[in-house]
């Protein structure tokens, strides 16, 4: 009787000081600095790589339930950088994102589904040019943590392919050969570092 009741004493304890088995959900906006939201596209028979250089993002994350998992999105189009002035101008233009009328291209998410550990498809409506079609991103969660600033960071990177033609963006040239300048198909890369969002942060703003 007395090592039931020892067990059951045991049992208890462990109930009252074990930590939560799911993780509550954390919201995290994306540091800038430390990011990049860029893409690549196949230029005569090698790829150009851009960004853009303004963009900011928030992201919620629950690493036990990806149905709590959501992504939102924008960046300004007149940012884009290929290292390139005069190719950069001409992207900006009505040929490609035309951004005087478009200032803006956005990506929301509608459903996170798991695909392996740390892995997920984030599916979702991504706006070009005043177009909106449906995406999905293979995103990999890096890991999170103090960075010993006191400060959570958290890491993804994520790619889609989209044809660009979808979004209005038709713009290219015929080679004497029979080919074309650029390819149809842009990937879509991006490399997040996010900064969690507290309760307390969120005063300081008010």
């Amino acid at each position: 009787m007395k090592h039931k009741l020892s067990l059951a004493l045991l049992a208890l304890a462990l109930a009252t000081t074990a930590p939560a088995a799911t993780a509550a959900t954390q919201k995290f906006t994306i540091d800038r600095a430390h990011s990049e939201m860029g893409f690549d596209v196949r230029h005569f028979f090698s790829r150009v790589h851009g960004r853009f250089e303004d963009f900011e993002g928030t992201i919620l994350f629950d690493a036990d339930d990806p149905s709590k998992i959501s992504v939102e999105g924008t960046a300004t189009t007149a940012s884009i950088s290929t290292d390139n002035q005069r190719r950069d101008n001409h992207l900006r233009s009505a040929d490609f994102f035309d951004a005087a009328q478009f200032p803006t291209l956005s990506f929301k998410s509608t459903k996170v589904t798991a695909n392996g550990k740390n892995k997920y498809k984030v599916a979702g409506d991504l706006t070009m040019r005043g177009v909106t079609k449906p995406v999905v991103f293979d995103t990999e969660f890096l890991g999170s943590g103090d960075t010993g600033s006191g400060r959570v960071k958290a890491g993804f990177t994520a790619t889609t392919t989209v044809n660009r033609k979808d979004f209005g963006i038709n713009w290219n040239k015929t080679l004497d050969n029979g080919s074309v300048m650029l390819s149809d198909d842009v990937t879509l890369v991006l490399s997040i570092e996010a900064n969690q969002v507290t309760e307390e942060a969120s005063a300081d703003t008010k």
